[in-house]
């Protein structure tokens, strides 16, 4: 039986789908000590992850050796004065020791900061600086260590470095490190309320935020894993994304071991659908979870047969339906589209029972109190677009898998829990079944001739287009209208910019809009102003305008 049974009470009606689920969980609840260790001290050899790399390098760990590896790792950082409470910020893309050093710190009561490889020293400056960690783990690749070394020059720093694999000047090397300490550990005291792990997020506008959550974050993504994702009892698990953002501990981590189920982790650079689709089919994977963009690559390049697939999700940014329906036709499989924030675990999704509905994130979460708001904090007229909030659980406290501040900024996070709820900041409307869909960001949101329009209605059709690689719908200055809709474009090999394609685009997306959302300008770019986590900067597209 899975662990998770032991911190949750599920109800489940006859079709697998979950109606409603109550945690419970010790006052000291430690993901290191009470499932990780756990499982190793009742099935030590079960697999837990397993890990290769386009170097053809491999290994499977077993839950012992997660165990042993991250108490060893424990005791490094404890014997260079690392305690409980201590920020530490961990940059190590999709290596193996991430999974050591992140439990580790758990055990310890440290507080993890994952990042990702991308950034510049400018941007590790501003994380030091607002988190003051005490310590850096870093990736010896990727010009990773010269980046961090210019930025504790530049802000005189006082923080330990480590990098792993190879030696590096100015980092002590970890990985040497814990091949020489013992891997025993005694329990550390830590609280379920303590802080466990910081995400910064990307944002489109101001610096990043930093995201606390607590040590009762893991248990949110249960349903992540086993509703959503489908994890299954000694199956392996699939997510792309490295270990700098938050999906990481949406897929290749907590709700996967919960639920008994190993992770698979490729370690790369560079994204090649055939090549993720060899890792799928060598080791057998049984269900994949990647952003939209990944599955539009797939199905614009080919999708391989994969065989061992039962289940594929995702989540990140908005799916169009003509990307659902292609996939589904070359691999038999529904797309499960989700919902949820760096801030949050899962808050809406297709979830296990029910049929995926394609262009729709879903039914809201059984684990949330899910509804939609107007300004006033009133609820919209069914049908009409609101802001997606989330109410205190039936105890009237906030709920598992809610964030528990931002770092240095109470005023924002009493900002985000005004009126009582938590503001997601996100737009949709639900339709008669219940499902939610996506309108868009309210910082978006086009207004034009008196309508609010969602960029993601249009980008919908544009994205079907074949000579369109990737879009973007943004709201231009027009003395007529207010506001014109604007598309910006990215094209497929093969295709060149002319007047006739502006044209051919604009006559297949218009006819298939209502009037008032007709696509009045087109600018085609060779690429798209992203946030490094991959998110296309509408905000900095507008200010061009």
């Amino acid at each position: 039986m899975s662990i998770y049974r032991e911190f949750c009470t599920e109800t489940v009606d006859a079709s697998g789908r979950l109606a409603d689920i109550d945690f419970h969980y010790p006052s000291d609840f430690n993901f290191g000590y009470d499932v990780v260790d756990r499982i190793a001290d009742e099935t030590p050899s079960k697999r837990a992850m397993v890990w290769c790399n386009t170097e053809n390098e491999e290994h499977i760990f077993s839950f012992d050796d997660i165990r042993r590896m991250s108490n060893r790792t424990a005791n490094v950082l404890k014997a260079a004065g690392i305690k409980r409470g201590d920020k530490v910020m961990v940059c190590l893309k999709r290596h193996y020791e991430y999974w050591f050093t992140a439990v580790a710190l758990h055990k310890i009561g440290a507080v993890l900061i994952p990042v990702t490889h991308m950034l510049t020293a400018e941007d590790f400056i501003y994380r030091l600086q607002v988190s003051e960690a005490k310590a850096i783990i870093a990736t010896p690749l990727n010009k990773v260590p010269k980046h961090i070394l210019e930025a504790v020059k530049g802000g005189d720093f006082r923080v330990i470095l480590w990098t792993v694999q190879k030696d590096i000047d100015g980092f002590r090397n970890l990985t040497r490190e814990i091949e020489e300490a013992p891997d025993e550990l005694a329990r550390i005291e830590t609280k379920a309320t303590d802080p466990m792990v910081m995400y910064f997020t990307s944002g489109t506008t101001g610096y990043p935020k930093g995201v606390i959550h607590d040590f009762t974050y893991p248990l949110g993504h249960i349903v992540t894993a086993v509703y959503w994702q489908q994890a299954e009892e000694d199956g392996l698990h699939f997510t792309v994304s490295e270990t700098g953002w938050a999906k990481a501990s949406w897929g290749k981590i907590y709700g996967q071991w919960l639920a008994g189920c190993a992770v698979m982790v490729f370690d790369f650079d560079n994204f090649d659908p055939r090549q993720l689709a060899t890792v799928i089919n060598k080791y057998g994977v049984t269900s994949f979870c990647a952003p939209p963009t990944i599955y539009r690559y797939l199905v614009k390049k080919g999708v391989p047969a994969m065989p061992s697939l039962r289940h594929t999700s995702t989540a990140g940014e908005y799916l169009n339906p003509e990307i659902f329906r292609l996939f589904k036709e070359k691999t038999g499989l529904e797309l499960h589209e989700g919902y949820g924030q760096t801030e949050s675990t899962l808050l809406a999704g297709n979830f296990k029972g029910m049929q995926a509905v394609d262009g729709s994130m879903g039914v809201p979460s059984p684990q949330y109190r899910i509804a939609l708001q107007d300004a006033d904090g009133s609820t919209p007229a069914h049908g009409e677009v609101g802001e997606i909030v989330v109410l205190p659980d039936k105890h009237g406290n906030k709920p598992i898998g809610i964030f528990s501040g931002y770092l240095g900024n109470d005023e924002l996070y009493r900002e985000a829990w005004r009126g009582g709820v938590y503001h997601t900041g996100d737009s949709a409307w639900m339709d008669e079944n219940g499902s939610l869909w996506f309108n868009g960001r309210f910082d978006d949101i086009i207004k034009s001739g008196g309508f609010r329009i969602g960029p993601g209605e249009i980008e919908n059709i544009l994205i079907a287009h074949p000579a369109v690689l990737e879009c973007s719908v943004i709201g231009v200055p027009d003395t007529l209208r207010g506001q014109a809709i604007k598309a910006i474009i990215e094209l497929n090999d093969g295709y060149e910019p002319d007047h006739k394609l502006d044209k051919e685009i604009k006559d297949f997306c218009n006819s298939r809009l209502a009037e008032y959302k007709w696509i009045r300008t087109i600018e085609f770019v060779d690429s798209m102003p992203k946030t490094i986590s991959g998110k296309i900067r509408k905000a900095e597209q507008r200010q061009q305008q």
